[in-house]
């Protein structure tokens, strides 16, 4: 008797929408219900969403949001600093004073929005461990 591979059925995946899932992010709460909170600290995500339990622990949010956090900051910055040094004549000492706090607080302030939207994007793309395998809902071989 030939033997035969067996063949499973799985269900499809449920669908995940890009845009909801990152406006979630972005508001620092779980891709998936929107409820539970994505970060246990300022920048560590929490290992579950403790509403509807999806799991973050093995997300690679790595170097995006720092990247898009200097690309935004520095855009905004170069582009404020350069029409106040346009309008008015103001010395460095005053320039420093004025664009490195700016600085500090826009980069503190996006970081973490930014982080909880890679996140997201991870999730609503499936990427990583978001595509089940971690869990063990893809067939085994």
């Amino acid at each position: 008797m030939a033997a035969y591979p067996e063949t499973t059925t799985q269900a499809p995946a449920p669908a995940r929408v890009l845009w909801p899932a990152m406006l979630r992010g972005l508001r620092c709460r779980c891709p998936n219900c929107g409820e539970g909170k994505l970060f246990a600290g300022y920048l560590t995500s929490v290992q579950e969403c403790a509403v509807c339990h999806e799991e973050f622990h093995h997300h690679r949010a790595d170097d995006l949001p720092p990247y898009l956090t200097v690309f935004i900051v520095g855009h905004v910055v170069v582009a404020l600093f350069m029409g106040l040094e346009q309008m008015a004549d103001l010395s460095m000492w005053v320039h420093l004073a004025i664009w490195v706090p700016v600085t500090l607080v826009m980069s503190l302030f996006l970081l973490r929005p930014l982080k909880g939207a890679t996140i997201a994007l991870q999730w609503a793309l499936r990427m990583g461990g978001f595509n089940g395998e971690a869990r063990g809902e893809e067939g085994v071989a």
